[in-house]
C-alpha cells in the first residue's frame, strides 16, 4: 500500500512538473493597476468623435456583437455544442422590445417607467424590465432548443439548431398571420415594428435619436457587465464542467457531472447574452423586421467566434470588434471606391461575402487556433507547447515521468 501511495505521488509531482499553470499575460496587481485607466479610455472614447459619427455608430453595432459573440462562446467555445442557429436568440430579444416596448399590442395600455406617453396604446416597459423579459424569453427557448440536441453530439447538433433557427425566422416572416390575444398578431412579419421605445432612465431622462454617445456608454456597461460573468462562470464548477463535457464527454459524465443540467445551462445562458443584444440593436435600429434573423446571421457571429479563438473571452471580443468593423466601416466607407480607382467598374461592398470567406480562410490556414487562443486549443491545434513553457514539449526523465 506505501509503494502505491508513494507510485500516485511521483505521478502527481510528474503532472504538475510537465503541466504548469496557464501564464498570466500581467499579474493580478497589475491588472487591477490597468483596469482603471482602461475603463477611463472606454468611457470617454465617444467624446473624441461627433454625435452622428459613421465611426461611433460602428462603435456601438461592434459592441452589441461582442456580447453577442460572448454568447455564443459559452455555447460553442465553453461547452462544445456547435450552435448553428444563433440568430433565433437575437430574434426572440429584438421582438422582446417589439411586444413590451412599442405599441404593437394595441389593445393594451400598459406605461411603466418608460418614454412613451401616459396613456399610449401597446405595452410600453422600461429598457431594464425589457432586458429582464428578453433573459427569461431567450433562456427558455435555449433549454427548449437544446432539449432535442442532449442525445447527439458534433454535426447532428449543428444539424438540428440549425433547423431551428430557420424555423424562428420562417415564423417571424409568416408571423403575421398567427393571432393571438384579441386579434393581434404574433410578429409584423416583413413590414416589421416601428417604432420602439426609445431607452429611459428615471435620472438620465430618454435617448435621442442624434446623439449616439448615450446608446455608447448604454452598450458599454452591458457588455462590461456580460464579460464580468462569462470571466467569473469560466473559472466556476459549472464552466469546468464545461470544458469537461468538451474535452471529453463520456469521460466527464463517468466523473459524475450532470449531462443535461449542464449542456441546458451553457444552451439558456448563451442564449440570454444574444437576447440582450438582440434587444439593444433592436431598440438602437428602431425596427423589428424579420429580414433580420436570416442564416447569415449566425454564420457571421460563429466567424466572430472562430477568428477570435474557440474558448477564449479576449478572442471573441477581438475577433468581433474587429469582423464588425470590416463589415460595417472598412468595406462600405474606407474602401469601398478602390475597384474604381483601379478602373474597374463594380463596388467593394459587391464582394462582401467574397472577402469575409477569404479572410476566413486565411485565418484557418494560418492561425487555425484563432488570433487570441485558448492555451489549451493552441497547443491542440499547433501540435507543440507555447515558447514560454518548453517542458511541456518533451516528457520529464527519471523514473516518475509518465506519458499522457
Amino acid at each position: 500500500m506505501n509503494e502505491l501511495k508513494k507510485q500516485i505521488q511521483e505521478w502527481q509531482a510528474a503532472l504538475q512538473k510537465r503541466v504548469p499553470p496557464a501564464p498570466r499575460l500581467v499579474g493580478g496587481k497589475w491588472s487591477r493597476v490597468l483596469l482603471l485607466p482602461l475603463l477611463a479610455i472606454l468611457i470617454v472614447f465617444p467624446l473624441f468623435f461627433a454625435q452622428t459619427s459613421t465611426f461611433l455608430d460602428t462603435t456601438i453595432i461592434a459592441i452589441a456583437y461582442v456580447v453577442m459573440a460572448l454568447g455564443l462562446n459559452v455555447v460553442v467555445g465553453f461547452a462544445g455544442l456547435l450552435d448553428l442557429g444563433y440568430v433565433a436568440f437575437y430574434a426572440f430579444g429584438a421582438y422582446a422590445v417589439g411586444w413590451f416596448g412599442s405599441g404593437f399590442f394595441f389593445n393594451s395600455h400598459i406605461n411603466v417607467l418608460s418614454s412613451a406617453a401616459p396613456g399610449a396604446i401597446g405595452i410600453h416597459l422600461n429598457f431594464i424590465l425589457i432586458l429582464v423579459c428578453a433573459v427569461i424569453i431567450t433562456s427558455i427557448a435555449g433549454i427548449v432548443i437544446g432539449l432535442p440536441t442532449l442525445r447527439l453530439r458534433g454535426d447532428y447538433i449543428a444539424i438540428v439548431t440549425l433547423g431551428f433557427g430557420e424555423i424562428i425566422g420562417t415564423t417571424a416572416v409568416n408571423g403575421n398571420g398567427i393571432h393571438i390575444g384579441s386579434g393581434e398578431s404574433l410578429t409584423a412579419g416583413n413590414l416589421g415594428i416601428s417604432p420602439l421605445d426609445l431607452p429611459y432612465f428615471p435620472v438620465i431622462g430618454h435617448f435621442g435619436l442624434l446623439g449616439e454617445r448615450p446608446w455608447y456608454w448604454l452598450i458599454l456597461l452591458i457588455a462590461l457587465f456580460v464579460l464580468f460573468v462569462v470571466r467569473r462562470l469560466r473559472d466556476s464548477r459549472l464552466g469546468r464542467a464545461w470544458i469537461a463535457l468538451r474535452e471529453d464527454e463520456v469521460a466527464a459524465v463517468s466523473m459524475g457531472i450532470p449531462l443535461v443540467k449542464t449542456k441546458l445551462l451553457a444552451y439558456a445562458i448563451g442564449a440570454a447574452f444574444g437576447g440582450m443584444s438582440g434587444v439593444f440593436l433592436a431598440d438602437f435600429d428602431q425596427t423589428v423586421n424579420a429580414s433580420q434573423f436570416q442564416f447569415t446571421f449566425s454564420i457571421f457571429v460563429l466567424s466572430m467566434v472562430i477568428v477570435g479563438g474557440l474558448g477564449s473571452i479576449w478572442g471573441c471580443v477581438l475577433g468581433a470588434l474587429l469582423l464588425t468593423y470590416i463589415n460595417y466601416y472598412l468595406i462600405p466607407d474606407v474602401f469601398n471606391n478602390v475597384p474604381h480607382d483601379l478602373g474597374l467598374n463594380f463596388n467593394l461592398t459587391d464582394l462582401n461575402i467574397g472577402i469575409f470567406g477569404f479572410l476566413l480562410v486565411i485565418v484557418m490556414l494560418l492561425r487555425p487556433q484563432g488570433l487570441l487562443p485558448e492555451r489549451r486549443r493552441r497547443m491542440e491545434l499547433t501540435g507543440e507547447a507555447p515558447a514560454e513553457h518548453p517542458e511541456l514539449a518533451e516528457p520529464s526523465s527519471g523514473s516518475g515521468s509518465v506519458t499522457l
